[in-house]
């Protein structure tokens, strides 16, 4: 595993703002999981860093919860992403790309979310796949 230089703050105020600014990241990555044009990977490993420099409880749950802790060790690893994950979420975001295309009115909305839904899925392809 790339270890990385961890450094706990002493600063009880910077330690409370850290932990505040990790639970935040993890709610925006949850949120990732059911919103795909919403990142979840860099989400939680925003919240992993936030951990590791202000509580030690809160980093180890992180990278062992049962959810999403092997997708942040992984990634953080430079392993990538699992195949699998790459199609459900490339699908997801498809479906729901689509699905608000055939809501949406205005052309020029329909055609910002198709160019997002494309980016995002050229970045997905890009990332490394995890072989196990």
């Amino acid at each position: 595993m790339r270890s990385i230089n961890i450094r706990k703050t002493s600063n009880k105020i910077v330690r409370g703002t850290l932990i505040a600014l990790g639970t935040v990241f993890v709610g925006f990555g949850v949120v990732g999981i059911f919103l795909p044009i919403l990142p979840t990977t860099p989400f939680f490993l925003l919240a992993a860093a936030s951990y590791a420099r202000s509580s030690e409880r809160f980093y180890y749950w992180i990278l062992h919860n049962r959810w999403f802790g092997n997708y942040i060790k992984n990634y953080r690893e430079g392993k990538g992403i699992s195949l699998t994950v790459k199609l459900w979420t490339i699908f997801a975001l498809w479906f729901t790309i689509l699905l608000s295309v055939f809501i949406v009115d205005d052309y020029y909305v329909k055609v910002l979310l198709l160019f997002i839904a494309a980016a995002v899925t050229l970045h997905i392809v890009t990332i490394k796949t995890f072989k196990s």
